[in-house]
């Protein structure tokens, strides 16, 4: 540690900074060695001890300034190295906490050279030995390096020409949240190809102005519809705007006035639903209008030509949601995701807020004439054979799974299809009713003309770990060896893909029941079996193994270490306890609102996913009680209390939940990359085309603050994509807020451009006057830690392209 100036001074200064590494050193080698005991106390690596002993006989030996210190640190720094490499070979990202930092380490400790005793002779012969030990280091690192950022291209061939499918497509218009109501999200349009992607280029951006102050509870996660000439947009508080789909004008604006009580956390709006009234002249009022569903539980109908109320509808325009629906508070019934209109019926049903409490708002579903707003029916499950509103002093069945995410629906066949969650509470079902446990977490398929099921599934037994499906069902044709069967494509947070022959519910995939882990605070209730799909691609990831642990330093992978061995884990479908337990794949694991999107002529599914983990804890209620932590509709209730508990209030257990498990000094995530990725998985064959880790470090980094880093890590992401024709993946979802073009048969990036809040929301493509246009909403989203916003940006190729 030389530095310019009088040999004297240089020399003190050198002494001094030697003596402050030495500091450092014990500052990391005392807690490293400390843990490492613990950890060898609780059946873990033995590493950290003899690494903490190295720091600190380093530091030791540097106070007195022995040349020994670079040997030791040396020898300590060999051993990192083999331990690193036999623990994660050559995983670059896995590498980090255990190399970066003893790498820095070696760098400084090797500049003390010059103030160090016995060091001047030796000086070119050291520098050789540290300079074969760092290359062997950087080598590792290089190849790890290579490893992350490589593009594995896979030859595909010539595709023979697929049969032609019978399913809707959009076009020039993009009708519905998914495309259509079939929901594969895909555009026949074909101005933009692999070959001009490229060219690209951002041809307007409209703001909504609609935030609400000082208040990052909402975001917004908006798949716009177009129309004819007209975008039609709703903002993070519900105003419903349209736009000129070709320059981002606005045309007209309705504001419902939805109160900022009203926001539920992370409140949205999902999107609108476009109804066209058969009995209506082109020139009517409302003969084309748009339905959505407001965060304080009204159904309105607007008129897209003019942004007026559609005064035939309900009551003026608007109907009340909250009828039959009883106690409930502000942002506790609050829908979030649009009506699914099938046969002339709108279909509506409600995000009913979790954790609460037991006694919560109902899940009931419910069909309104998408003319009049008259209510058709209603299926509670709680009340079977009843479709009418309950009587008099009564409510819908309360507490039961509600579908807060988005349906799918099929009008040949009028059958509308529900993605349902948990009964309210979701970690505790001791007084589940029957038909709670027969439909929580499961699939329904209702008639739209009665409201009685037609068939359902139910993907998880007695689900108690928040597994509820999130993932709008996908229709299409798909291949069996007696020809194509209509199907449906279900997603879901455990990382495999359901596919039911949609007109019965028969699976069209094997099914294997296996046992899982029992025990935890309810082991009388649980199933000692659940049902996995076998012959089909899913992304399910090992078992976490202690080595899986990550951090930036090696501190902090000691700590999730510490953690990890602390904590019941006997993978997935390990049952929730009083004891810290692991939950992997988390309930923002595999897929969640984006789904799926498929090309048919391709016969390509693509798929978006999150390799994320827990660890949580069941609180008893005293505790929660100690904790001052109540449920929404209570006096003194905070929105996030100090302990992260969440009330669960009239059952015996509240949860804390560690959502993402992070370091607690710097905040990354415990478990090492990638935490996400995108797939595509050809239907023909079931077999995977490929599989990339997807987003780069750009927008993460410790203590919140983005790296800038541009290496790809695979990141947390959620919200769809849309594939055109033409053979292109559009896509944003990942937390360094890019939307990207992805070649659909190779995986490979051809364009990104930056968005300037989060991209959690499904884009759109339309045309206008033979001009092709991409469209997404970047509103960001509190629970991914994506920066807010109120923007709708299109992009286009340059005029004359």
């Amino acid at each position: 540690m030389a530095a310019s100036g009088k040999p004297g001074t240089s020399r003190g200064l050198g002494v001094a900074l030697t003596m402050l590494l030495g500091v450092v050193l014990v500052i990391f080698g005392a807690p490293i060695l400390g843990g490492g005991v613990w950890l060898i106390v609780l059946g873990g690596s033995w590493y950290y001890l003899f690494a903490g002993l190295g720091l600190l006989v380093t530091a030791w030996l540097l106070f007195r300034r022995s040349i020994a210190a670079l040997w030791v640190y040396l020898l300590t720094f060999a051993g990192t190295l083999a331990w690193a490499l036999w623990e994660a070979g050559l995983d670059g990202w896995a590498q980090v906490p255990r190399l970066v930092a003893p790498s820095v380490v070696l760098v400084l400790v090797v500049l003390t050279l010059p103030v160090l005793r016995g060091g001047r002779p030796r000086y070119r012969r050291t520098i050789a030995g540290v300079a074969a030990i760092a290359g062997l280091a950087a080598t590792a690192l290089l190849a790890a390096r290579g490893d992350i950022v490589a593009l594995a291209q896979q030859a595909t061939g010539d595709d023979p020409d697929p049969p032609a499918s019978a399913q809707p497509q959009a076009g020039a218009d993009w009708p519905a949240y998914g495309g259509t109501h079939h929901a594969t999200r895909f555009s026949s349009l074909e101005q933009i190809t692999p070959a001009n992607v490229g060219d690209l280029e951002q041809v307007w951006e409209f703001r909504t102005g609609d935030m609400p102050e000082a208040d990052e509870r909402f975001s917004n996660q908006n798949t716009p519809l177009k129309i004819g000439d007209r975008l039609l947009v709703c903002s993070a508080m519900n105003q419903v705007i349209a736009l000129d789909a070709a320059t981002g004008l606005e045309l007209w604006r309705h504001d419902p006035g939805v109160s900022p009580d009203a926001i539920p956390y992370n409140a949205t709006c999902r999107g609108l639903a476009y109804y066209a009234a058969p009995d209506l002249s082109q020139d009517d009022p409302c003969a084309e209008r748009v339905l959505m569903n407001t965060l304080d539980a009204r159904l309105l109908a607007v008129d897209v030509r003019t942004g007026q109320l559609c005064e035939g509808f309900g009551d003026g325009g608007s109907v009340d949601l909250e009828e039959g629906i009883g106690r409930t508070v502000p942002g506790w019934y609050a829908p979030t995701s649009p009506p699914t209109i099938v046969r002339d019926v709108a279909v509506v049903h409600s995000q009913v807020r979790d954790g609460q409490r037991r006694d919560a708002p109902s899940g009931v579903v419910r069909g309104y004439d998408a003319a009049s707003g008259e209510m058709l029916w209603a299926w509670d499950m709680g009340r079977p054979g009843e479709i009418g509103p309950p009587a008099e002093g009564e409510t819908y069945t309360r507490g039961t799974p509600n579908v807060w995410t988005i349906a799918s629906g099929d009008d040949e066949l009028g059958l509308v299809y529900l993605p349902h969650g948990n009964s309210a509470v979701d970690y505790w079902g001791g007084d589940r009713s029957d038909a709670e446990n027969e439909y929580s977490t499961a699939l329904v398929a209702l008639d739209v003309e009665t409201g009685e099921v037609a068939w359902h599934y139910q993907t998880v037994r007695y689900d108690i770990w928040d597994y509820d499906l999130g993932s709008q069902g996908t229709l299409i044709d798909f291949p069996t060896p007696d020809g194509p069967v209509p199907a449906l494509v279900l997603p879901t947070k455990q990382s495999m893909f359901w596919i039911f022959d949609r007109r019965t519910g028969e699976l069209l995939v094997e099914v294997e029941d296996r046992p899982v882990p029992q025990g935890g605070v309810e082991p009388d209730r649980l199933s000692p079996t659940q049902p996995f799909v076998v012959d089909f691609p899913n992304l399910l990831k090992p078992d976490l193994e202690e080595r899986h642990m990550w951090g930036m330093t090696p501190l902090d992978q000691l700590f999730c270490r510490i953690q990890y061995r602390q904590s019941r884990y006997e993978g997935i479908y390990t049952p929730p306890s009083t004891d810290w337990w692991i939950q992997f794949p988390g309930y923002n694991g595999g897929s969640d609102w984006g789904g799926v999107a498929v090309d048919p002529g391709r016969g390509i599914m693509v798929a978006n996913y999150n390799i994320t983990a827990n660890r949580t804890r069941l609180v008893p209620r005293e505790q929660v009680d100690e904790y001052g932590v109540v449920p929404i509709d209570e006096p003194g209730w905070a929105d996030n209390s100090p302990e992260d508990v969440s009330p669960q209030a009239d059952t015996p257990y509240g949860i804390e939940v560690n959502a993402g498990w992070r370091v607690p000094f710097t905040q990354l995530l415990c478990t090492q990359p990638p935490y996400g990725g995108i797939m595509a998985v050809d239907l023909q064959t079931r077999e995977v085309l490929w599989d990339k880790p997807f987003g780069t470090a750009r927008g993460d980094g410790p203590w919140g603050i983005p790296s800038g880093l541009p290496f790809t890590i695979g990141t947390p992401n959620n919200g769809g994509a849309v594939v055109t024709a033409s053979g292109l993946i559009f896509i944003a979802a990942t937390t360094d807020n890019l939307i990207r073009a992805i070649d659909i048969e190779t995986g490979e990036e051809l364009w990104r451009d930056t968005l300037p809040a989060g991209g959690q929301a499904g884009p759109a493509v339309y045309e206008v006057e033979g001009r092709q246009y991409l469209v997404i909403n970047a509103g960001g989203h509190t629970f991914m830690e994506t920066p807010i916003g109120d923007h709708f940006i299109a992009w286009a190729l340059p005029d004359g392209t």
